[in-house]
């Protein structure tokens, strides 16, 4: 059975002059898992998750294991064996029949693969009934080898809350190559994804606005598509040096204005971000990673 793209989607494809290349690819959107994509799923050590609190708001979280703690015991279900960052809405947001997005991302091989589905159970190990699964090109992925190394945060530890950012973490996302995306669509559920480029890629305009170039893609518009039905979305970045996180969550908005694209390097559109709350925590992952090689396709 072809998929069909939401009616998000289909606005943004049609604007950016692509429907008949997004109707070509959208034959790699499965409505369960591969067998090579499960395989993939077992050798990665973490994964992007999107989750939505009662309030509304998006939530983009890291969750991490040996490899084999993403498991799909069948084509249709997905199990997640690790527990929340302490502190992680996440931990809130996990429950059963709630749609939640997950991304998994080999940066060593810049291979990335999304599962959306509903959550089944909501205790680790974590079971998603698979509703999609789709492999993404390896374009704008920074090749970082991680290794896990130190201690994440005790279960105590609580992360620092705000609505704005600090002068420290805004200098931190100017100096940034890859932060990972969760956006939302009422009917079909939530989505993880991931955005990168050259150092310095995302602009930050004050403490409660950023924005950031959207290059050519896949021309599925999956993200962009959520975000023109419902612009609430959760950012999330990872220090691999440190292991700390910076969560944010607030709405996005799709500048298809072309004189505004012009001023970054070979964007198409420009999106800007407006921050209602903030989470940092500190060495709250044990990943790391200390030489990056930068994607051949960012601009320069």
């Amino acid at each position: 059975m072809p998929h069909h793209f939401h009616e998000g989607e289909r606005a943004v494809q049609r604007r950016a002059g692509v429907l008949g290349t997004a109707d070509r690819v959208s034959g790699s959107i499965h409505p369960e898992i591969p067998p090579r994509a499960r395989e993939f799923l077992l050798e990665q050590p973490f994964a992007v998750l999107a989750s939505r609190d009662v309030g509304g708001r998006v939530w983009a979280s890291i969750v991490y294991g040996a490899p084999g703690f993403l498991y799909a015991p069948s084509a249709g279900l997905l199990e997640i064996d690790a527990a929340p960052v302490a502190g992680d809405p996440l931990a809130q947001n996990l429950a059963v029949g709630a749609p939640i997005g997950a991304l998994a991302i080999d940066l060593a091989t810049r291979r990335r693969m999304r599962v959306n589905g509903r959550v089944e159970r909501a205790a680790s190990p974590i079971r998603v009934a698979v509703d999609e699964c789709f492999a993404n090109c390896p374009k704008y992925i920074q090749q970082r080898e991680l290794v896990t190394e130190g201690r994440a945060v005790a279960p105590a530890s609580i992360p620092h809350r705000a609505t704005a950012l600090s002068i420290g973490q805004q200098l931190r996302i100017a100096r940034v190559d890859t932060f990972f995306i969760a956006s939302a669509h009422d009917a079909t559920g939530l989505d993880a994804s991931h955005r990168g480029g050259a150092l310095g890629f995302v602009q930050v305009l004050d403490e409660r606005h950023i924005a950031w170039p959207d290059y050519t893609g896949n021309s599925m518009f999956q993200t962009l598509g959520n975000l023109a039905t419902d612009p609430r979305a959760g950012l999330v970045l990872v220090d691999f040096a440190t292991g700390d996180l910076l969560q944010l969550s607030g709405r996005a908005r799709v500048d298809f204005d072309p004189a505004r694209a012009a001023l970054f390097s070979g964007a198409e559109r420009v999106v800007d971000f407006e921050i209602d709350a903030v989470r940092e925590t500190t060495g709250a992952v044990p990943l790391r990673s200390y030489e990056v090689e930068a994607s051949p396709f960012n601009p320069s």
